[in-house]
């Protein structure tokens, strides 16, 4: 008589699968979720990064060309500074020594600051040419003017002595995990300027 030999196959028992399925499934989301935090991180430091560099870069340009109001090499006299508001802020210097203020796109001879609220932005004017666009997503910003001896003033422009700005930047976009300003965050930076021409 002979006898029939069964052999048994190897493998996984549903159960056995179900809960190697499971263990995935967890260190799957486990992933997943370090993922996208890390994402969401990244991506606020880039936005902190961006509103940072765009404030800073803003505000040295305009330091450096305030500096160079009144700058008049052939001593003929004009208005070093044009227009003087919270908001608003002209300067003129003869650059290129020919004894007037070029009123050329190009010139860079008078430059025209402003605040365009309904934007949110910084605008940059050289000469007659429009306006473009300095610095976006500025929150607010601001000129105050002071005379020789430290007191702020807005009465005349020959008055002027010193001048600073102030700039608020914020993200261009709101942060889920930052809780205050509606998930926005923001950057002030304050500097004065003594254009040392305005004093001649």
């Amino acid at each position: 008589m002979h006898f029939l030999k069964i052999q048994r196959t190897v493998g996984f028992t549903l159960v056995e699968l179900m809960v190697a399925m499971g263990i995935g499934m967890v260190m799957l989301a486990a992933v997943t979720t370090t993922f996208m935090s890390q994402t969401r991180f990244y991506s606020a430091q880039e936005q902190i990064n961006e509103m940072e560099q765009s404030a800073r870069g803003a505000l040295d340009i305009m330091a450096r060309e305030i500096k160079m109001a009144g700058y008049d090499p052939t001593v003929v006299g004009f208005t070093e500074i044009s227009t003087f508001t919270s908001s608003q802020l002209t300067v003129q210097a003869d650059l290129d020594g020919s004894g007037d203020i070029t009123n050329s796109s190009t010139a860079n001879e008078q430059i025209a600051y402003a605040y365009d609220s309904a934007n949110k932005r910084i605008t940059r004017a050289v000469g007659n040419g429009s306006a473009e666009v300095l610095a976006e997503n500025i929150d607010s910003f601001d000129f105050t003017y002071y005379e020789a001896d430290g007191v702020t003033t807005a009465t005349t422009s020959s008055e002027i002595r010193q001048v600073k700005v102030n700039i608020t930047a914020k993200t261009a976009k709101p942060d889920p995990n930052y809780t205050s300003n509606g998930g926005y965050k923001t950057y002030n930076l304050s500097t004065t300027i003594t254009p040392i021409n305005l004093a001649l």
